[in-house]
């Protein structure tokens, strides 16, 4: 269970991190670019999210 502690705390930190990095040089600097990529590498980690949430709740249902 620590280990998937771990990994929702780092999926948290990437999406913060890929969140300043689409704004700070996505919109600011008006390079778009980095601004796709960064939404688009947002939605990987939001689905990773998910998928552990879901993973976490099951396991939580049947011990």
């Amino acid at each position: 269970m620590g280990k998937k502690m771990f990994l929702n705390v780092l999926y948290n930190i990437c999406i913060f991190i890929c969140l300043i990095t689409g704004y700070t040089y996505g919109i600011e600097k008006a390079n778009y670019v980095f601004l796709a990529g960064a939404v688009f590498i947002i939605a990987i980690f939001i689905v990773l999210k998910v998928r552990l949430l879901k993973e976490v709740k099951n396991a939580q249902k049947n011990p």
